[in-house]
């Protein structure tokens, strides 16, 4: 069993370490996992630029305010990510948003997928090591909750268009362009439904 308060107060790093060092890998010409082809160094250039989008855009809807509010207790939030990853790009912001509106509720972590592997396994989505995942602990370092990798509408609009077109670029364009109708409004609800899942 994962040792998840080790995990999250050693390893873990701040919204804002995360973002930098995605960003200090970028300019020596590396990703945060161990592929540093130039497609995935041009899909971690689109994701600093999505986050920075996201966190300039995106407001916190009413409801998960009020949500976050309610709760009673403290908690830890320990991310799985990575800065290749176009889902995370759209989705982390909002984790961050969330803990600065109510940093007596939240504190954040952010782990990578690749250097944690036992971690993420533990955590697979329909058997595949699918990012961002969302896991909430108590202040004991239980594990209370986890999200992710997407929201479920997503989800299921994804298996569809992965079957019409296998092709990555195909389907990738057109999950990006439901992120950017959607303005992380679906994100929000589920969240929504997770804190309230909470004390």
């Amino acid at each position: 069993m994962a040792n998840y308060s080790n995990i999250f107060v050693n390893e873990g790093l701040s919204y804002r370490n995360y973002r930098d060092l995605i960003e200090s890998q970028l300019e020596k010409g590396l990703t945060t996992g161990g592929d540093n082809s130039e497609s995935m160094l041009n899909f971690t250039r689109l994701n600093v630029q999505r986050m920075n989008r996201i966190e300039k855009s995106a407001v916190l809807i009413e409801p998960l305010i009020t949500a976050i509010q309610k709760l009673k207790k403290h908690y830890h939030l320990l991310v799985i990510s990575e800065g290749w990853c176009g889902d995370a790009a759209q989705i982390v912001p909002v984790f961050d948003k969330m803990t600065k509106i109510s940093p007596e509720k939240f504190d954040m972590r952010f782990i990578f997928r690749d250097t944690h592997l036992p971690l993420m396994d533990a955590h697979l989505f329909n058997g595949t090591r699918s990012i961002p995942v969302l896991l909430v602990l108590d202040d004991s370092g239980e594990l209370i909750l986890k999200w992710g990798p997407r929201p479920a509408i997503l989800q299921q609009l994804l298996n569809g268009w992965r079957m019409e077109n296998p092709d990555h670029e195909v389907w990738s364009e057109k999950l990006h362009l439901w992120y950017a109708r959607d303005k992380t409004q679906h994100t929000q609800l589920e969240l929504i439904a997770l804190v309230e899942g909470l004390e």
